[in-house]
């Protein structure tokens, strides 16, 4: 089916990680014009950039938790392609260790909420205020199943990634069908949110080589594998088409093997004379 992204013009951030340079690749097979964010990782970002010559692509850096560096982001952006038409909001931050709340610091959930949520808020903002102006434009958010099931350990990762997949994107889809009217000619504005489980990334790949949590974060899907970028970035080309996706907005998507929840206990961790 044709997406009809061809020359549209595609902002990922956190486009140099494991997904995002999945989504980079997805979008640019589209014939996707691509701004590609990185705040770090320079020399990924450029690769890529490279790697999909010949799409016409600009690698650009910001810290997405300041408010001047996205403002220049989005700017950038405009100068070099004229407007953006789809946000994917994928950058966010994720402490590898387990902390469980009564350990963590004010630091650490600060840290984590700017890094996932004030992200992703500046971003839309930017983005907004382009679609204001073209009333035109789609948008898809990159959760996580830990904020629809939560995650020991992660209390901060899973409540900033809950407030992207409900609040934020719930409310979002009744602000830009009011910038970006439905039309004869116009499905509307939209927006969406991917929830990946665990996927094979370079920030969690060394906890994938531990079989025992393999078998932990699979033991409740109906599709017991650990999701690929491939997967992420197909669901997110999917809902960024107007035309393959033209009245899907305001909805979350888990992209999970049919995950249901995660164990909580070990089968030699239940004294089954007290169950």
């Amino acid at each position: 089916m044709n997406s009809e992204l061809s020359g549209k013009v595609v902002l990922i951030t956190g486009a140099s990680g494991g997904i995002g340079s999945a989504l980079a690749k997805k979008f640019a097979a589209e014939g996707a014009r691509l701004v590609l964010h990185y705040h770090s990782n320079q020399r990924s970002a450029v690769a890529l950039v490279n790697e999909l010559t010949p799409i016409e692509s600009l690698a650009a850096r910001a810290d997405l938790t300041v408010e001047r560096d996205v403002k220049r982001l989005f700017a950038a952006a405009v100068k070099h392609f004229g407007t953006v038409d789809v946000l994917i909001a994928n950058a966010g931050a994720w402490e590898t260790r387990d902390v469980p709340l009564h350990e963590m610091s004010l630091k650490q959930w600060r840290s984590t909420l700017d890094g996932v949520l004030t992200s992703s808020f500046l971003c839309l903002r930017e983005f907004l205020r382009i679609v204001a102006r073209t009333h035109r434009g789609s948008a898809v958010l990159i959760g996580s199943t830990a904020g629809v099931f939560g995650e020991a350990g992660h209390a901060d990762y899973a409540a900033a990634k809950a407030a992207l997949a409900y609040g934020l994107t719930r409310t979002m889809k009744n602000e830009m069908s009011r910038l970006a009217p439905h039309t004869a000619d116009y499905c509307g504005g939209r927006i969406n949110c991917v929830c990946p489980g665990w996927t094979v990334v370079p920030r969690n790949a060394a906890k994938l080589t531990d079989a025992a949590i393999v078998h932990k974060v699979t033991a409740t899907m109906a599709l017991p594998q650990i999701g690929r970028p491939d997967d992420m970035a197909n669901a997110a080309v999917f809902l960024a088409s107007d035309t393959l996706a033209r009245h899907i907005t305001g909805q979350t998507l888990v992209v999970a093997g049919g995950m249901e929840g995660r164990l909580l206990w070990r089968p030699d961790e239940v004294d089954t004379t007290l169950a």
